[in-house]
């Protein structure tokens, strides 16, 4: 099937079932706008990646597939955020958070931000820090406790 004709299967997926789609995000992302973001996104990716379907199995199941994958990964992002407690922060907090980030030391900074910010898993950060995966591992532990011990002596 031609790429257009693809689309157009994929628009009607959309269309039909978008409700669905969101409310299933919502239940693994635990957030609304989050999860009208990773059904956005899942969609974005089908429409890229149509070739790579081409008829194998139901369009629907694979496009499921894509929606889930997003929610997935924005539950994840989440939970790092939650983690470094920007998601319950109010924007003083928030503020407060972001300066101990950029008092932290260099790697340490990058791989925060890199993580946090940038959403790249440990390989990625490891491949564009030029560094091992361990490193990136032991390097965001230390970023953490730092984080934990300078916002509590300013908290207590």
């Amino acid at each position: 099937m031609s790429k257009p004709g693809q689309w157009r299967e994929i628009e009607a997926v959309y269309r039909t079932g978008y409700s669905g789609f969101v409310r299933v995000s919502v239940a693994i992302t635990g957030d609304r706008e989050s999860a009208h973001e990773a059904v956005q996104d899942g969609f974005a990716d089908a429409l890229r990646s149509a070739e790579q379907w081409s008829g194998r199995g139901p369009l629907g199941a694979w496009v499921w597939r894509c929606v889930i994958n997003r929610a997935r990964k924005a539950r994840s992002r989440r939970r790092s955020f939650e983690l470094l407690g920007l998601v319950a922060a109010s924007p003083g907090e928030a503020s407060e958070l972001l300066t101990r980030v950029a008092e932290l030391p260099e790697r340490q900074r990058l791989v925060v931000f890199l993580r946090y910010f940038a959403d790249l898993d440990y390989r990625e950060i490891a491949e564009a820090l030029d560094i091992r995966v361990g490193t990136v591992s032991a390097t965001l532990h230390a970023a953490h406790a730092s984080l934990r011990s300078s916002l509590t002596e300013v908290s207590g």
